[in-house]
């Protein structure tokens, strides 16, 4: 019985593949890297600084544009919060000037209608000539003035209540003052002679028993002394 023989199947490919690290490497192999250099680790740093100046220009562009924004966004906020404050002032400011004009609306139309009212009563008033008169219609001509004059009042208390201007008394001015003199005054200014010696003479009247007693006192002391 024949059998074929084949010499590769005893053979490891891996070993083959890989050889051993202290065998040789075999003949017309390649040599590994090369180490860089100096020009070109020299030339690998400053391409190295450049990046990193890039990048540094690159870092302040962006603080720039952050800086910018920041201020933009402020602004932005600052714009926000006063057209708010406004538009609240100006509303309130306009709705109290409205109610305001309003008032003072009425009040000219009221004043104007006083002032009307005011100016007939007192042409009715100026109208009235007793020199007119005679003496059949004088009760008449009275009565109807007297109508007339207690009508004008009344349109003068009412504006008077309306218009508290009117109710205003003028200033009217004081009378001077008599001068009057507050500081101290002497005794010799105060009174004459004749009240010096009446002065005096209240005095006298007033400590005579004093002095008679120490007259008397001092006579007995003399007295005394005149003996031993």
């Amino acid at each position: 019985m024949s059998s074929d023989y084949d010499p590769t199947e005893f053979i490891d490919g891996d070993l083959q593949a890989h050889p051993s690290p202290g065998s040789a490497a075999p003949a017309g192999a390649s040599p590994g890297p090369r180490a860089p250099t100096r020009e070109e680790v020299d030339s690998k740093v400053t391409e190295a600084q450049q990046k990193l100046a890039q990048l540094k220009r690159a870092q302040e562009e962006l603080e720039r544009e952050r800086a910018a924004l920041e201020e933009t966004r402020r602004r932005q906020l600052e714009f926000q919060t006063g057209r708010l404050e406004m538009v609240q002032n100006l509303t309130r400011g306009l709705g109290l000037l409205e109610e305001a004009e309003f008032a003072a609306r009425r009040d000219a139309e009221q004043m104007a209608k006083a002032l009307v009212d005011l100016r007939a009563a007192l042409a009715k008033v100026q109208a009235i000539n007793e020199n007119t008169w005679t003496r059949d219609n004088f009760n008449v001509e009275l009565t109807r003035a007297l109508t007339t004059l207690e009508n004008a009042r009344l349109e003068s208390n009412a504006a008077r209540l309306k218009f508290p201007v009117l109710a205003a008394q003028p200033s009217q001015p004081a009378p001077d003052a008599p001068a009057t003199e507050t500081g101290p005054r002497s005794l010799l200014a105060i009174h004459s002679f004749s009240d010096w010696c009446r002065l005096g003479l209240a005095g006298l009247a007033l400590t005579w028993p004093l002095a008679t007693v120490v007259g008397l006192a001092l006579i007995i002391f003399l007295a005394l002394r005149l003996r031993h």
